[in-house]
């Protein structure tokens, strides 16, 4: 599977390199080859590539959209024609000032982004956790994988991602529609708000158990 990443700092750079190291064809789609975040994914994993975004999103099945939420529609805009179709995964949360929800709740992120790119098949997946978990998701003291809670309204879309979610070493949790990103933002900002303020260890993830 070819897949693209829009952005490659803490979140998306830990997920691209997991990937490739899995066997994924994985590009980074960057305007500046030279930049920061390329130079840092670069170091950590020489095998990862990089080319200008327009040929590394038209290759790809799956973009993974991880940029700053404030980048989203420059990332997106000159990319529209060639995401048409495309799965796209939707790793961004709006946060605003005081850790507030950055749309004042009003509607999620990922619906903001559907409108940019409304011929693209959108799954909101590898949010609700800080770039900690998804550097190493690994909890060797318990029988059980760590939830990966994910939604999105085209049914094949979710299962191409919820089966890249297991091989990352996740447990794949359906929530439904796209009516339910907002949820997931206002629950990366619970964890933000756990962790980053009231000092809970950054190693903190949710389960779901079924009996």
């Amino acid at each position: 599977m070819k897949i693209a990443f829009l952005g490659c700092g803490q979140v998306g750079g830990a997920l691209a390199d997991h990937l490739q190291r899995l066997g994924y064809d994985v590009t980074i789609a960057a305007r500046d080859a030279k930049s920061d975040s390329v130079r840092k994914l670069l170091e950590r994993n020489p095998a990862s590539k990089v080319d200008e975004p327009h040929k590394a999103v038209s290759d790809a099945e799956v973009v993974f959209l991880a940029t700053p939420f404030h980048a989203v529609e420059a990332a997106l805009g000159p990319l529209a024609d060639e995401l048409s179709g495309k799965i796209i995964v939707d790793c961004t949360n709006p946060v605003g000032p005081g850790l507030k929800h950055g749309l004042d709740s009003a509607d999620s992120g990922t619906r903001r982004i559907a409108a940019l790119v409304p011929k693209s098949r959108i799954v909101k997946a590898f949010t609700i956790y800080g770039f900690e978990n998804f550097e190493d998701n690994s909890f060797p003291g318990y029988d059980i994988k760590p939830a990966m809670l994910f939604c999105g309204d085209d049914a094949d879309a979710k299962k191409v991602v919820s089966e890249l979610i297991a091989a990352l070493g996740w447990e794949p949790v359906d929530i439904g529609g796209l009516d339910q990103a907002l949820h997931l933002e206002h629950m990366t900002l619970l964890w933000i708000r756990m962790v980053r303020v009231h000092g809970h260890s950054p190693r903190l993830v949710w389960a779901a158990l079924q009996g």
